[in-house]
């Protein structure tokens, strides 16, 4: 099948989340932020203009975005893929590798996560600064419950199975994401992991030690109340998907429930952050 290719070049303060959001709404299959501009996909059966363009039109004139589009063939979409995707190291522990990539056994944590032409790779400087927050939890992570929210393709669920912990529940409202997670699961063979579709209201009972949500900045602070009620005291939240100078109004709204800033992770702006309660 050929793809319609869309180059997305952000524009400074632009949130690729929301873009991407906003996009997924318009038809966009899936997302590549692997490195240089966001790229959007369609297939170009279902590639229909009158939708598209206006979406992304609206985008330009608001200052969001520059784009440019085209019509990538089938018989080149693996080997564009395997050339431009390397592994990600992450503090010497971990490493993020594609089914085309050969084991590592220099590394405790060797994870296999189908590319598939969107984000939750590690690739994306919040899903790497996760991977580290979560790794420096392995001192109390076994046995404990995990909830991953805004999950994409499973990678911290099953990083946190792998860590030992004792039941993992991963949730996303993408069906994309959904189903990419379920494989992943497979290809990892985590089966502590449980994946389901949806959002906070489908948060299953009982409550959850340590709760990770790498969404955006609006759905975090939409959601943390629901965090709130499904995280143990004592227990740990991660949050990720917003840039450090957002972290003033999520701090204020998390300090209203009882939550305590521990640490701030930061890299090219994005932040990672861990509370306590």
């Amino acid at each position: 099948m050929d793809y319609i290719e869309f180059t997305l070049n952000l524009l400074p303060e632009t949130d690729p989340e929301v873009v991407m959001a906003i996009l997924s709404e318009a038809g966009f299959e899936s997302f590549d932020d692997n490195d240089g501009p966001l790229r959007g996909y369609i297939p170009e059966t279902l590639f229909d203009p009158a939708r598209v363009l206006p979406v992304l039109d609206e985008m330009v004139e608001k200052g969001w975005i520059l784009y440019r589009y085209e019509t990538v063939q089938s018989q080149n979409w693996n080997a564009v893929w395997e050339s431009n995707y390397n592994p990600v190291m992450i503090d010497g522990q971990c490493r993020v590798r594609a089914p085309f990539h050969p084991p590592d056994k220099e590394f405790r944590y060797d994870l296999l996560i189908e590319p598939k032409m969107s984000f939750g790779t590690a690739h994306h400087e919040t899903t790497e600064l996760m991977i580290s927050m979560l790794l420096q939890e392995e001192a109390t992570l076994k046995g404990q419950r995990v909830l991953d929210m805004g999950c994409g393709t499973g990678v911290l669920a099953i990083l946190a199975d792998k860590m030992g912990a004792g039941a993992c529940v991963a949730i996303d409202n993408d069906d994309w994401a959904f189903e990419n997670a379920l494989d992943n699961k497979e290809k990892n063979k985590s089966a502590s992991v449980t994946i389901l579709r949806g959002d906070a209201g489908n948060i299953p009972e009982p409550a959850y030690d340590l709760i990770m949500a790498n969404i955006n900045r609006n759905v975090l602070l939409r959601d943390l109340s629901g965090y709130s009620r499904h995280l143990r005291t004592p227990g740990t939240l991660l949050i990720s998907g917003f840039y450090e100078e957002d972290l003033p109004p999520l701090l204020q709204v998390a300090t209203t429930m009882g939550f305590q800033l521990q640490k701030t992770r930061v890299k090219n702006r994005w932040m990672c952050a861990k509370f306590v309660r």
